[in-house]
């Protein structure tokens, strides 16, 4: 679009290479790597700097991710946009997941069902979202995630699935659970490192 409109805003952001990040999913536990990234010693996902989020807190099963309401957020009605709170929910929930994960096993969102219950702007303070692990499964994980605003309302909710596979160990390895052509192997519904009722072996993965 041409921008002619006087008095426009203007925002720049950095970020740090996410491939040194992405290294590492072999050889951390889901809730290693997310502490390595709060405590600075790896970089957080761009995506953290291209929203502004604020911070963010880890524990096995639950994750916690904050971000002020800016306007560069905002859609043609004056309102956050949806698809950031989206980001917020689906980071929330998904990681929450990724803390139960053992080094090796990987995951990726396969749904994220949303509810929007109020208006977000930036009189709405202090976004803070928090997402839980529901149930987690050999195969998938179902997750949710309360997005709330600076006087503690819910502004929406979210759940979420997640695939569950065994992450590659070599530049020609693919995930468990992946045909030779890269599509899902239905065949079978182990994953390496799960136990058959679902609980995180104790063997190795990888």
């Amino acid at each position: 679009m041409t921008q002619t409109q006087p008095g426009r805003r203007h925002r720049t952001f950095s970020w740090a290479d996410p491939a040194a990040s992405a290294a590492q999913l072999g050889q951390r536990t889901g809730l290693e790597l997310l502490h390595a990234m709060i405590a600075g010693e790896l970089a957080g996902p761009p995506v953290m700097e291209l929203i502004g989020m604020d911070r963010m807190t880890a524990e096995e099963g639950r994750v916690s991710v904050e971000m002020t309401a800016r306007e560069f957020h905002y859609n043609p009605l004056g309102t956050v946009h949806g698809g950031v709170l989206s980001i917020l929910l689906d980071t929330a929930a998904a990681c929450a997941v990724h803390t139960t994960l053992p080094a090796g096993v990987g995951y990726t969102t396969m749904d994220l069902n949303v509810k929007f219950l109020r208006p977000v702007t930036v009189r709405s303070g202090t976004l803070r979202c928090e997402g839980t692990v529901i149930q987690r499964g050999r195969r998938t994980a179902l997750a949710e995630a309360r997005l709330t605003d600076g006087t503690g309302r819910l502004v929406a909710h979210a759940t979420s699935s997640c695939l569950i596979f065994e992450t590659p160990t070599g530049p020609a390895a693919e995930p468990s659970g992946t045909t030779s052509n890269g599509r899902l192997d239905t065949s079978s519904d182990r994953v390496p490192g799960v136990s058959s009722d679902g609980r995180l072996g104790a063997s190795p993965v990888g």
